[in-house]
């Protein structure tokens, strides 16, 4: 019994759950059993509230359409996001995604019948591709192969799953995953094209490794938790207890110019950055999200000013103002070279190599933390190889901020970083005290610090 509570948990609490089990030496069921007995359970569990904020899509009818990739084994995850946030989901799956996974595991997860095929006589004896397809509220394709976006840019039905996709008059969210080359083929960006035309809504593909050996590149399937954020917005759903709230987010690294081909500049992805403005965007608030140069897409909904360099986003900052809240995400280059060269610098046979003079870039964070028009909340991230909560504490006065969100991103020893990874590692250092959460991936980082900043302005 204690398994299937400990398997049904949200990853935070799990996690919360492993490390006291660690550090106790014993196991999860048995760590769990005994913060029951002692009443001290509400440290790990969920409480009834935390409950009742995932109902964001109760009772809402989801047909999750499962073709054939190697990303489909994301799909028992995502039904399981869905169904923690009280949607019905029905699974469809092609005969493709069949050889990835099975049928048994997908309807052990939605609980219930799974459907395969346009010609079965059970599900079909009614229509059943038409009643799928008018049924939902929400059509999901997670993955969406390049053979599948190609059979939907062009009306074919000539299986259940693009019967169903035809006949749809509900709203379609699409998940590309693929090879980084067949994503960049005209073909499929023509077929994207298409689709988007058509109304189609699309998540991702996101940047990272591919299952092929030595293959990287844009064609990730989103994660999980990413296209349930998609699915929440396409239909609206939960509270928005940030609604009359403006609220600033910087992301990604910035780019200082050294002549016209070359730039100081960090390994910030954007990644968390714009994970947060989606996430506060999805709770309602207004948001100005003002990014450095990066290779993701921009937030649906979410207002987004692109610019390089560190000047330029200050300027960007301060023109965004006045707001309820500032977030500062973005990995700032602390320094840039005093003189930008209008000319390619040349390296010269026998000559040592140029000096580049560098100047100080204005602190972004301190100077809205401590302007006249400061908004009412503001937070900023420390990126840290060393002394993580000592430098982070010494930053809350300095910059003026209420919270600052340390995350160390010292190179691991498998040569991996927070910096440009999926996953992040947060302390929140306040005044008054330190909360260190979890390892989770940075859209769920991203939901927690949304939440976090609908609890301030709820006082």
């Amino acid at each position: 019994m204690a398994s299937i509570t400990i398997r049904n948990l949200p990853d935070e609490a799990k996690e919360k759950l492993r490390l006291n089990a660690a550090k106790n030496k014993r196991s999860m069921e048995e760590e769990a059993r005994l913060l029951l007995i002692s009443g001290h359970s509400a440290e790990i569990f969920p409480s009834a509230a935390s409950a009742k904020e995932m109902q964001s899509l109760k009772s809402k009818s989801i047909v999750l359409i499962i073709t054939g990739g190697v990303a489909a084994y994301k799909a028992l995850d995502l039904i399981r996001r869905l169904q923690e946030r009280g949607a019905n989901v029905t699974v469809v799956m092609t005969k493709a995604a069949t050889e990835f996974v099975t049928p048994l595991a997908a309807g052990s997860l939605s609980g219930g019948h799974v459907f395969t095929d346009l010609f079965q006589r059970q599900d079909e004896h009614d229509i059943g591709h038409i009643r799928l397809a008018r049924s939902a509220d929400l059509i999901v394709v997670a993955p969406a192969t390049a053979d599948r976006i190609a059979k939907m840019a062009n009306g074919i039905a000539d299986d259940l799953a693009g019967a169903i996709l035809l006949a749809a008059n509900s709203p379609i969210l699409i998940a590309p995953a693929m090879n980084p080359a067949m994503w960049k083929h005209p073909a499929t960006q023509r077929n994207i094209s298409t689709l988007m035309t058509d109304g189609v809504r699309t998540i991702g593909p996101e940047i990272g490794e591919m299952a092929e050996r030595g293959e990287a590149g844009r064609g990730r399937m989103s994660e999980p938790l990413a296209i349930v954020a998609a699915v929440e917005s396409m239909l609206d759903c939960g509270e928005k207890p940030l609604s009359g709230k403006h609220i600033i987010v910087t992301s990604g690294p910035t780019h200082e110019p050294i002549d016209p081909v070359r730039y100081l500049a960090n390994r910030s992805s954007g990644k968390q950055g714009h994970a947060i403005a989606a996430a506060l965007h999805h709770l309602g608030a207004r948001v100005t999200l003002v990014s450095g140069p990066v290779s993701i897409p921009d937030p649906d909904g979410v207002e987004t000013n692109h610019v390089e360099t560190a000047i330029e986003m200050l300027d960007a900052v301060k023109h965004a103002l006045p707001a309820d809240a500032a977030i500062f995400v973005a990995a700032v280059a602390d320094w840039r070279s005093a003189e930008s060269a209008t000319q390619k610098i040349k390296k010269q046979s026998g000559q040592s190599a140029p000096t580049l003079k560098m100047v100080e870039n204005p602190d972004i964070l301190a100077t809205i933390g401590h302007a006249p028009n400061r908004p009412k909340l503001v937070i900023g991230f420390a990126a840290e190889t060393n002394d993580l909560i000592e430098n982070a504490r010494k930053k809350l006065d300095k910059k003026g901020a209420d919270f600052i969100l340390a995350n160390d991103v010292a190179i691991a020893k498998d040569g991996t970083s927070i910096m440009g990874g999926d996953y992040n590692r947060i302390s929140c250092v306040s005044r008054e005290n330190v909360e260190t959460w979890p390892k989770m991936s940075k859209d769920e980082v991203a939901q927690h610090i949304a939440k976090k900043i609908a609890t301030f302005f709820g006082k």
